[in-house]
């Protein structure tokens, strides 16, 4: 799934997920090291841990951050998922 960011230097998150696990995960822009680490760090865990762990980290004045936003992006690949 693509997911657009908001109010972030990365432009968009690339990532799938299979029976609840994040399988892949690829920020497009931003902080190289740092969008790099989050990614190495979600694959392999349930979607609702990577949200419950990374909803609301702030970046600066930002009200988001980039892993906030791929919390965002979770929560939206959830919502369009449930039956």
């Amino acid at each position: 799934m693509k997911y657009a960011t908001s109010k972030t230097c990365s432009r968009e998150i690339d990532f799938e997920v299979e029976n609840n696990i994040v399988t892949s995960c690829e920020f497009v822009g931003g902080c190289m090291g740092n969008t790099q680490g989050v990614a190495r760090l979600v694959v392999g865990r349930s979607v609702d841990d990577v949200i419950k762990t990374l909803e609301g980290i702030n970046c600066g004045n930002r009200g988001t951050s980039c892993p906030d936003q791929l919390a965002q992006a979770l929560k939206a690949y959830k919502a369009s998922h449930q039956a």
